[in-house]
């Protein structure tokens, strides 16, 4: 589930009611195009790779339309970060139908690919790796997602009786970049090991006697 959204985000393409004479994109969902287009391209370029101009024709608008949606690539680039998971993983976190501690392992749930459609790289550690910038809006936000991921899986460890449930969110979230990272470099995924390592966290992190009672609860 940590990568899903990564993989739902990039996808998506242009459809024949998005179109105009002969072939052209109509001007309205301009905006959406935009962001469709950078992500996309961020992801298979990278963002110091991709130009406005390129970007622009990818999403078949003028600049001058560019620019009226976004005041500049910064803003653009901050902006398609806001876009990609603005619910904190909400797929994971939100269901009712988990134990607290199968909501934790969710997060490392990733839908098998095979090398030949392996998961992107994480695009908050992308850009801020690119950026090289602290200040740069996108790597300001990238900053406060990460930081949110790692409250609300501490939220959740302290709902499962973790005994220290901050110091569990923030091993959980290390766990989840690391996966990301070395999934990217090595070209082929590295979830599953850290499910596995996730899941030896959670179980000494909480007592049994919490565990009990999570199943308790849950059957």
């Amino acid at each position: 589930m940590y990568t899903d959204r990564y993989r739902n985000a990039y996808a998506g393409g242009m459809t024949e009611l998005e179109k105009g004479p002969q072939g052209r994109r109509r001007g309205r969902g301009a905006r959406e195009r935009i962001l469709s287009a950078s992500r996309q391209l961020f992801r298979d370029q990278g963002i110091n790779r991709t130009g406005m101009d390129q970007l622009c024709a990818v999403a078949q608008v003028t600049k001058r339309t560019a620019y009226q949606h976004f005041a500049d690539k910064d803003e653009l680039v901050a902006e398609s970060l806001r876009r990609f998971d603005p619910g904190l993983m909400a797929a994971v976190f939100d269901r009712s139908d988990l134990t607290p501690r199968e909501r934790l392992l969710g997060a490392f749930e990733v839908p098998a690919s095979g090398t030949e459609d392996i998961t992107p790289m994480c695009p908050y550690i992308a850009a801020s790796v690119e950026l090289h910038d602290p200040q740069h809006p996108a790597s300001r936000y990238a900053r406060d997602y990460k930081k949110a991921i790692a409250a609300r899986l501490a939220e959740t460890a302290r709902e499962a009786g973790a005994a220290n449930p901050e110091q569990l969110g923030e091993q959980l979230a290390l766990l989840l970049d690391g996966a990301s990272a070395r999934t990217r470099v090595l070209n082929a995924e590295s979830f599953p090991t850290a499910a596995a390592i996730a899941a030896v966290l959670i179980d000494n992190a909480i007592p049994a006697t919490a565990r009990g009672s999570a199943n308790t609860t849950a059957g």
